[in-house]
């Protein structure tokens, strides 16, 4: 009850202004789609009054529509929960530990991060999903991880309606012949005629929805088959995690987001390349899958915690990932390496004029692509093939981190600095993608 009313707050219709996004807009238009073409269906092939059977089917479906409709406005309208303006640790030493964000005058809180979209630091922040246009975090994880179960099967059982309903419909209007197959869609045949008359218009639409149905379930429903090979698979190719909604799964039952993921490899590879004599142990798994699962879903609906402090494993405290945080920072600054700009390119996410593979191999990232002119310089920290990803050196504030401009452009629009190549160093990532 409490997670509703804080949907419904007057403040919160502010949020009625996300609902005006391509990702939105698609989303709801699927799930009008299939809910509506089902319930249509469903009485022409189980009429729900007649049969005690058509009747729960029938209100199997209604209740499938209402489910992922509440855990899909929950998740966009309640938000992740953003860390307070101006916010730092009531002990002022313990600022040391962590980074400062200068867009929100404010320390970033343990397990928060700052996302561009929003224009935030958002509590728990694991991506920014364009289909909520919302960031998913600390308050709306569980709503957001209940969508993604319940949408996919509300699509399998709006499929089988939609196959068991063609079936029924045209299997006393085909007609075989020596070389010809011949399907009559008048509703003459049918004595009475039905409620609502299934011709070709009737056909194609149902036909449509069940493409929308099958492809929605494929779509989200591999994001949690898939999670056993993620680890295998990002270890061999060294990439950040960039899936949408990936590691939902993982999530819960190992506490951890796919942002964090990403900095358990990096620090991996941080003690592996230096040759360290230490161990970086994740400090939010609990040691239990069922004390794990606790700390997402919860009876209230309301997660546990305040978003800013964290229980944690023994051995571990507060800011030991945020302390890993800062050590990645200064050396991913070590590891960077300098270029300068040689051909101007205009920050088109697929330019044409870069050539075929770069058009081709453009970043599947919602990660900005940044303008560049010749006689500029950029200090690279990862990069792929064709593309890499660094800041730009605007002026000398930029090393003290107040002005930066950072994103992907095209890698043969740059090269090595004289100074830097000599060191033979690569970008992070680009080492293990040669």
């Amino acid at each position: 009850m409490g997670t509703f009313c804080s949907v419904i707050k007057f403040e919160n219709l502010q949020e009625l202004k996300r609902l005006c996004h391509w990702g939105p807009i698609i989303a709801l238009g699927v799930i009008a789609i299939c809910s509506t073409m089902a319930m249509i269906d469903s009485v022409l092939w189980y009429w729900p009054l007649h049969t005690t059977g058509g009747s729960v089917n029938f209100i199997m479906l209604i209740n499938w529509t209402i489910m992922i409709l509440y855990n899909y406005f929950n998740a966009m309208f309640v938000g992740p929960g953003f860390v307070p303006l101006g916010w730092k640790p009531e002990n002022s030493q313990d600022s040391m530990y962590l980074q400062y964000c200068k867009v929100c005058q404010a320390y970033k809180a343990p397990r928060s991060h700052h996302c561009r979209k929003c224009n935030r630091c958002v509590m728990k922040m694991d991506h920014h999903c364009p289909w909520i246009n919302n960031c998913c975090g600390y308050q709306n994880h569980a709503s957001f991880t209940l969508f993604l179960l319940l949408a996919p099967l509300g699509c399998i059982h709006a499929a089988f309606i939609f196959i068991m309903t063609m079936y029924t419909q045209l299997y006393n209007r085909l007609s075989f012949g020596w070389n010809t197959v011949r399907i009559d869609m008048s509703a003459a045949r049918r004595d009475p005629l039905p409620l609502v008359p299934f011709g070709l218009a009737a056909f194609a639409a149902t036909l449509f929805a069940l493409g929308l149905a099958i492809g929605t379930t494929i779509a989200v429903g591999m994001l949690f088959f898939i999670q056993g090979f993620e680890d295998c698979i990002s270890s061999w190719s060294g990439l950040p995690h960039l899936s949408p909604a990936e590691q939902l799964m993982k999530i819960v039952l190992r506490n951890k987001t796919s942002i964090e993921s990403w900095i358990e490899e990096k620090a991996k590879d941080r003690i592996q390349y230096y040759q360290l004599d230490e161990v970086f142990v994740f400090p939010y798994d609990l040691g239990s899958r069922w004390k794990n699962f606790k700390q997402v879903f919860t009876w209230s609906g309301v997660p546990e915690g305040d978003g800013l402090e964290w229980p944690i494993r023994e051995g571990c405290h507060q800011y030991t990932l945020t302390i890993e945080q800062l050590k990645q920072k200064a050396d991913k600054r070590v590891r960077s390496v300098r270029y300068k700009v040689i051909e101007d390119y205009s920050g088109a996410c697929c330019p044409l004029n870069k050539g075929i593979k770069t058009f081709f191999t453009s970043p599947c990232t919602e990660e900005p692509r940044i303008r560049l002119q010749k006689g500029e310089f950029i200090l690279a920290t990862r990069g792929l093939r064709y593309w890499l990803y660094g800041d730009k050196l605007l002026d000398d504030s930029f090393i003290e981190g107040v002005s930066r401009m950072r994103g992907w452009f095209p890698r043969n629009c740059v090269e090595k600095c004289p100074c830097d190549a000599e060191t033979n160093q690569a970008p992070e990532g680009e080492k293990k993608n040669r």
